[in-house]
């Protein structure tokens, strides 16, 4: 039997995306700048997949911009929203959670003389409202905050930081990387307050490459590619027709019957946080029900390494992750599960089980069994193969 809970890093994309994607690329492949009929067919998939976007969001068409995914996305949210606005200020407030495609632009930006505060938060992983609102100064430009953390699946309360800052200055920017909570959630960011969203495709089974960032019609904001004048000059280079089709389907299935997939979500991920009850020093660091994201469960294991319990579950063929998919390759201690404060035997302990929809109750019950069988063995071995004693 094969288990992937892996979904959070990446997911398997859906039939009707799949035919979508493989018709954009063997009938209808023009360049959707030419002005013949086949790029005109090729544009049309450009079109149909903006407004499918934007319906999901309440938002207008022209306010979507795709990219090559989510990294691009926030590169050019926090980038090209600082530059464009730094004649107002040079102060950005985040968190301490936040991805890898998210503090390394901003490490980038304090190196060109811009200062980041960055939030604390609890043992849940939500920001403290009252910091946020004390952090804010007369030079604030942006504030960045993830709707949910792809680590533990912390929900930060979105509409309320975004009313809070606009009612202290409207015109500072409020980014989300809302790319672990899209297709999870009904996101409105005109009611929210959000004036730039980060959206990735191969999270809610599109294709690999493809995103788009949702820009605020009012919003001040720098391209960082330049060239052709595609999208309206805000990002260059043709687009990539058959990803972006394929993005649109994806979207429109997953808001097709959102309640429906969230609560077959959540009943999955109860069921396993319920199971994980039965092992031995296990300790779940993810909310049951609507209290956390319905599909991130984070578990530290003590007495075994993540990776070596990853490596001892892949033979199994089930597949987890002990982290960020995007920082494995510069591997480190989570700074989410320190800005937690889980304990320091767990740090390097922990994995994250992610469902998707074609996850089953069976698939769960079968990991559960094989992790009953490995960790006596790994932890009597001090970590299993390549382990470190303890």
């Amino acid at each position: 039997m094969e288990a992937y809970l892996d979904n959070a890093a990446t997911t398997r994309v859906m039939d009707p995306v799949k035919e979508i994607v493989v018709r954009a690329m063997t009938e209808d492949y023009g360049n959707p700048s030419s002005k013949h009929k086949k790029g005109m067919d090729a544009e049309h998939y450009i079109k149909e997949a903006r407004a499918i976007i934007a319906r999901t969001l309440r938002v207008q068409d022209k306010e979507i911009v795709f990219t090559s995914g989510g990294t691009e996305s926030n590169n050019m949210a926090l980038i090209g929203g600082a530059f464009a606005n730094q004649r107002a200020g040079k102060h950005i407030i985040s968190t301490r959670i936040e991805h890898a495609s998210v503090y390394q632009p901003l490490a980038f930006l304090e190196s060109q003389g811009f200062e980041v505060t960055y939030l604390t938060v609890d043992s849940d992983g939500h920001i403290f409202l009252e910091e946020l609102k004390q952090a804010i100064r007369p030079d604030t430009i942006l504030v960045s905050v993830m709707y949910v953390n792809n680590e533990i699946g912390a929900v930060e309360p979105i509409g309320e930081i975004g009313r809070l800052i606009k009612e202290i200055d409207p015109g500072i920017l409020f980014h989300v990387d809302g790319i672990q909570a899209y297709g999870k959630y009904e996101i409105r960011p005109k009611r929210e307050g959000i004036d730039l969203l980060s959206v990735s495709g191969h999270k809610i089974h599109g294709p690999k490459g493809t995103g788009y960032l949702y820009i605020n019609e009012k919003a001040k904001i720098r391209p960082l590619i330049y060239g052709g004048g595609q999208q309206k000059d805000m990002r260059s280079g043709t687009e990539n027709v058959p990803g972006v089709a394929g993005l649109g389907a994806a979207a429109q299935e997953m808001y097709r019957d959102l309640s429906g997939h969230i609560e077959q979500m959540v009943r999955l991920k109860d069921h396993l946080i319920d199971r994980m009850g039965e092992i031995e020093r296990a300790v779940v660091n993810s909310k049951k029900g609507l209290e956390g994201a319905p599909h991130i469960v984070s578990v530290s294991f003590q007495g075994v390494r993540s990776e070596v319990l990853l490596h001892a579950l892949e033979e199994r063929k089930i597949y987890v992750s002990s982290g960020s998919a995007c920082s494995s390759n510069h591997p480190a201690i989570s700074g989410t599960l320190k800005a937690v404060g889980i304990k320091r035997e767990f740090l390097d302990s922990t994995l994250r089980f992610s469902l998707g929809m074609y996850n089953t109750q069976k698939e769960l019950d079968y990991a559960i069994q094989v992790l009953k069988e490995l960790l006596p063995m790994l932890r009597r071995y001090g970590g299993g193969p390549g382990g470190k004693r303890r």
